[in-house]
């Protein structure tokens, strides 16, 4: 018998010999991955290095970057992992603890779903990276748009589900090679579909779903009830279409005079959220040619003030109610470089008032980046803030520090008003100065798309320009609050968007400042 299992073993070794083979193979199959992954990449981060501002000022590039480090990394580490000899893994682990989270990447995804909605951009737009003023172009894959599809279902967003998901599967359709593969897209693209009511066009997805895998369990299942609620649904059409016919006919006669009335009325009626959009896509009311003819632009020295009878600067009127005036070349370079500077090491998220509780918070309505300066850490703050105050005449003691903000694709600040409202008397008591009189915002970049400052109750549009500065008055000389100035910061699209601020107290201004006759002067 010894000689049979002997045999036995030989072939076991030859087995094991020929799966030897194989690990090698696999092996080597691993190292071509991942140097294909090395090569990608390195070209990657030399260009993008080149100008991180820039690269990072594409949203696509944002999203990809959080995309890379929360979970291609670590698939790579999966891969790599069954050689832990080499040192890349241990220098990986020490390096995860400063990765982005599972937080970060859908903050980026839903920066990104924000933009689309705003200026209007369809899925392909987006995925090919074609938008305005674009340096470094980066295309999605079949699997960033799934997984922008994702968090948009996970947020019950049906309507972002399906444009990401049909995004995905075109990108499929037209030859992409992808690990995902069309049934489930098309799994989550029909339900997504059905949740926005669209009987019709979920079963046809759903029947697509069933040509490439017929037993697909839940979609044997959605076929049979979509086609069984539809057969409802056109049964109800047919009783209702027959009652709206008759109430058609009385209606016709009175919509056609409501008609006309409506279009003169009809930016004032548009919800805030809409004329805010709008307004950020430069799509807002003009005011009339006259209003227009009576905004003009000047030298200006603010009543012979002597730090500028010799070189006064220039301000033009932006609008007229509320009154926005905008100083140009107000700032220099090496001043705009220097306040940065100050302000990088401590920008921190910024944060807003909440009514309920008087505390300060972080919300998703404001998103950008501050720090305050003072007067006293270097000379070029203190001499931005004479500058403020020889130009608007209003004392800077009682005004707030100088903030700086720095918001990046996809940063915003919805409609606010900088004053306190009568509802909430509190919103500065610490501060003791008042309430806010003015506000005074420095540009400190260009931005290549958005970014905007509207005031979406009058129509106003104040766009970023370097090196300007733009100004008006929250409140009457009365010192009754002007609703007019409710205002917002349109999301940036590509870019990077820099400001300062000034926020000056009524405190202090007594004299400089008179209260007026009547309640609206």
């Amino acid at each position: 018998d010894k000689p049979r299992q002997m045999t036995d073993l030989l072939y076991t070794e030859k087995d094991l010999v020929t799966s030897l083979k194989d690990y090698i193979r696999a092996e080597e199959n691993k190292l071509e991955q991942v140097k294909r992954w090395a090569d990608r990449l390195d070209s990657l981060t030399s260009t993008a290095t080149q100008d991180p501002e820039g690269f990072l000022g594409h949203p696509v590039n944002a999203f990809k970057l959080m995309k890379r480090l929360n979970t291609e990394w670590g698939n790579l580490e999966s891969l790599v992992l069954s050689d832990t000899t080499d040192g890349f893994i241990s220098n990986l682990t020490i390096q995860r603890k400063y990765f982005p989270t599972e937080e970060d990447q859908t903050g980026a995804a839903k920066a990104l779903l924000r933009l689309q909605d705003t200026y209007n951009l369809d899925a392909n737009t987006i995925s090919t990276g074609d938008l305005p003023g674009v340096k470094h172009k980066n295309r999605m894959t079949v699997e960033d748009c799934y997984e922008l599809g994702k968090v948009a279902y996970a947020e019950a967003d049906y309507y972002h589900t399906e444009l990401w998901m049909a995004q995905a599967l075109r990108q499929l359709e037209e030859g992409e090679e992808s690990p995902l593969d069309k049934v489930t897209i098309l799994d989550y693209l029909s339900y997504a579909i059905y949740q926005q009511g669209d009987l019709k066009r979920a079963l046809e997805y759903t029947k697509k779903l069933l040509q490439l895998d017929p037993e697909h369990q839940r979609a044997n299942g959605n076929q049979k009830y979509f086609e069984f609620q539809l057969e409802k649904q056109e049964k109800q059409d047919e009783t209702a279409e027959k009652e709206t016919q008759q109430q058609d006919r009385e209606k016709r006669d009175t919509t056609q005079k409501k008609k006309k009335k409506q279009s003169q009325k009809s930016f004032s009626l548009i919800p805030e959220r809409k004329k805010y959009e709008m307004l950020c896509r430069g799509e807002g009311v003009r005011m009339t040619s006259r209003r227009q003819s009576r905004l003009f632009c000047r030298y200006y020295d603010n009543k012979h003030n002597p730090r500028f009878v010799l070189a006064p600067v220039k301000q033009q009127d932006e609008w007229d109610r509320p009154y926005i005036v905008r100083y140009i070349d107000i700032i220099s370079e090496a001043e705009m470089e220097k306040i940065k500077q100050l302000a990088k090491p401590r920008l921190r998220r910024a944060t807003v008032h909440d009514p309920q509780t008087g505390k300060l918070t972080t919300a998703h309505y404001r998103v950008s980046k501050s720090a305050w300066l003072t007067a006293y850490e270097d000379p070029v703050v203190e001499k931005i803030n004479q500058r403020i105050e020889d130009l608007t005449g209003l004392e800077m003691d009682t005004a707030e520090e100088l903030q700086v903000a720095n918001y990046g694709v996809g940063g915003q600040y919805e409609p606010h008003f900088d004053f306190g409202r009568k509802d909430e008397p509190d919103a500065f008591k610490e501060l003791g100065t008042g309430n806010r009189i003015a506000t005074w915002l420095f540009y400190m970049s260009d931005v290549s798309a958005g970014g905007a400052t509207v005031f979406p109750d009058v129509g106003a549009s104040v766009g970023p320009q370097k090196g300007t500065a733009v100004f008006w008055y929250n409140l009457f000389a009365s010192g009754e609050g002007d609703y007019s100035t409710r205002h917002a910061a349109c999301p940036v699209l590509v870019g990077n968007k820099w400001v300062s601020n000034k926020w000056i107290h009524e405190r202090g201004q007594e004299w400089r400042r008179p209260c007026g006759l009547s309640e609206n002067e």
